[in-house]
């Protein structure tokens, strides 16, 4: 059966998550990226989940339309030649220097860009590289490494192996969760689960917005290692 509703009544309903995933996605793009054209992306996306939902594939219409809305966002970025092609070894090397960063140790852009020697424009690109891998693909961003990335390249979600790897997935989060610090966890909270942006964030830790942007990094990079350390 379809998922029915007034497309006008659909986009009133899904705006505010909208607006929230665009508030994030542009804490790691260059200034001159506007917000409004993601959201005007994510509304093209939702409506076109719309269209082409189908509730016999078992996914939820709220997952399968977030997806979407994400997807048309990093589809526009693309189509504006921002998106980095090569940097896979680059980001590698931005995840260990994060990972290694003391809890109350900020590192900054111009410090980023001196300790892997890099301009520090390639920085925001690093940046933004981690931010889609963790953001649109989650799944197999803590799946997947820079060797094996057949997650990443498999189109076919309901495969049987891919099914099975998520369930493992699953089990594995749950785990490592368990073992991050309360900040952390309070973090992954508000931003999950309350679907603060973090802005707002940084206004419950009484910290910077770019801080809990690179938290967020941090913490997820962190469950990363986690879950492929107890394959």
């Amino acid at each position: 059966m379809k998922y029915k509703i007034n497309e006008e009544q659909l986009v009133m309903q899904f705006l505010p998550k909208i607006k929230i995933i665009a508030l994030n996605l542009k804490t790691t793009l260059p200034k001159n990226i506007d917000v409004e054209d993601l959201i005007q992306e994510g509304i093209i996306g939702l409506l076109q989940s719309y269209k082409r939902y189908n509730p016999e594939k078992g996914t939820s219409f709220y997952t399968y339309a977030l997806k979407r809305i994400k997807g048309s966002m990093y589809d526009y970025l693309r189509r504006i030649d921002w998106l980095p092609k090569e940097i896979r070894s680059l980001v590698k090397k931005y995840e260990d220097l994060i990972y290694e960063c003391k809890d109350n140790e900020y590192i900054d852009d111009n410090s980023v860009a001196e300790k892997l020697h890099i301009e520090k424009h390639d920085v925001d690109k690093i940046k933004f590289s981690l931010s889609k891998r963790q953001i649109l693909q989650l799944d197999e961003y803590f799946l997947s490494n820079e060797e094996d990335n057949w997650l990443e390249d498999t189109q076919e979600e309901n495969d049987p192996e891919i099914l099975a790897y998520k369930d493992i997935l699953h089990d594995k989060l749950k785990e490592s969760i368990n073992k991050l610090e309360e900040r952390e966890k309070l973090i992954l909270s508000l931003y999950y689960n309350e679907g603060l942006t973090f802005k707002e964030i940084g206004s419950v830790l009484e910290i910077s917005e770019s801080r809990v942007s690179q938290l967020h990094s941090v913490i997820l990079v962190k469950l990363k290692k986690m879950i492929q350390g107890s394959e």
